[in-house]
């Protein structure tokens, strides 16, 4: 007599490392969307089309995000990545298991893995009483992160996955913090020989002082450990009458440091002038002892890897998640990060596939 179809064995997890056709057309057919900040929609209407084909349920949100859903269970994991790049189309190609292109890497390799390790997952999910939510996000390149604040209005779920390449065998806890400093002064003009300082002179003041205070702070320090400040645009008129100088600075903070050293050092130059600030995140330092990084452990190691702890000195999403979500976070996700926003950016197939089986395996250890 035939088994019910209730009684037969349920279907095993594929841990295969090798994707999928369907899993490899998906991420090269979003990596083919060319989709700079603010122009995600075409990307984000195939990422929603790709999951329901997959059992998801899946719309766009009002911020213009792919979400698809699987499962219905208490217990709901988040899976956040994003759909933008930064600009500068890249010729898309596959070419003896390496896939070029923008996005490649950051971060369409690490979202598509999301749903790629989600799909393989779902049946194993549903008898744990998973839900797992995916989110392409808009807007994280621009600094605005439009589609993460929106997602953030979710309940708190039991764990949060941040989509952004670590390398399949590594999981990221750390990013500094991020502060955009546009500092103008302003001054009557003086005659050349007065010996007056002019309003360039005035606003390199600070500068100065930010150089001298970084280059003491970060003695002795590793690059995570230390301050990074650059100048990035220094702009300058009169008309006669007023000089006007105007400097931007950009700072990544270490969690050690807090970006109220900023007015500090505002303070400390003595400079009248302008400030704004623009961009500011908080750094970020996630727990290793948390249930998500013993599961994903665990399943780098039975993928045959080495397991490594990755902090980084750029920012991302998991900034702003760290500040809303106190549940366990890690960043996840195929490639290497320092192709990222480069013209060679590219991802393996093999990365790719491997990073599928360690996060379809880490799902189902929660």
């Amino acid at each position: 007599m035939a088994d019910h179809p209730e009684m037969a064995d349920p279907p095993a997890l594929n841990l295969d490392p090798t994707p999928t056709a369907e899993e490899l057309d998906l991420l090269v057919t979003m990596v083919r969307h060319y989709s700079p900040s603010r122009h995600e929609q075409a990307v984000n209407r195939y990422l929603v089309e790709a999951m329901a084909r997959l059992g998801f349920d899946a719309a766009l949100d009002r911020a213009g995000n792919a979400v698809g859903a699987l499962g219905t269970g208490p217990r709901e994991i988040v899976l956040l990545g994003h759909s933008d790049t930064v600009r500068g189309e890249i010729p898309v190609r596959l070419e003896d298991g390496v896939l070029h292109g923008r996005g490649a890497v950051d971060a369409k390799g690490p979202l598509a893995t999301f749903v790629a390790a989600a799909g393989r997952a779902r049946d194993a999910l549903a008898r744990q009483g998973k839900r797992v939510v995916v989110v392409g996000a808009v807007e994280e390149e621009c600094r605005t992160s439009k589609g993460a604040k929106y997602a953030l209005r979710r309940p708190e779920p039991e764990a949060c996955v941040i989509g952004e390449p670590s390398g399949w065998g590594a999981v990221t806890l750390g990013y500094k913090g991020r502060l955009l400093l546009h500092f103008t002064v302003r001054q009557p003009m003086h005659h050349g020989a007065s010996g007056e300082p002019t309003a360039c002179e005035e606003a390199l003041r600070l500068w100065r002082t930010v150089e001298e205070f970084a280059r003491a702070y970060n003695e002795g320090k590793s690059q995570w450990e230390g301050l990074h400040a650059s100048l990035l645009q220094v702009t300058s008129r009169a008309n006669g009458l007023s000089d006007q100088a105007r400097l931007t600075i950009g700072f990544r903070f270490p969690p050690a440091l807090g970006l109220e050293v900023v007015d500090d050092l505002v303070r400390k130059a003595g400079v009248v002038g302008e400030v704004r600030k623009e961009g500011a995140m908080e750094p970020v330092l996630a727990s290793k002892a948390t249930p998500l990084v013993r599961a994903f452990l665990q399943a780098i190691r039975e993928s045959g890897g080495g397991p490594k702890f990755k902090v980084k000195t750029g920012t991302s999403d998991m900034n702003l998640v760290a500040r809303r979500w106190r549940c366990p976070l890690v960043a996840y996700g195929p490639g290497d990060s320092t192709l990222d926003h480069t013209p060679r950016e590219h991802l393996s197939v093999d990365e790719y596939g491997r990073a599928i089986a360690v996060l379809a395996r880490a799902l189902t250890l929660l």
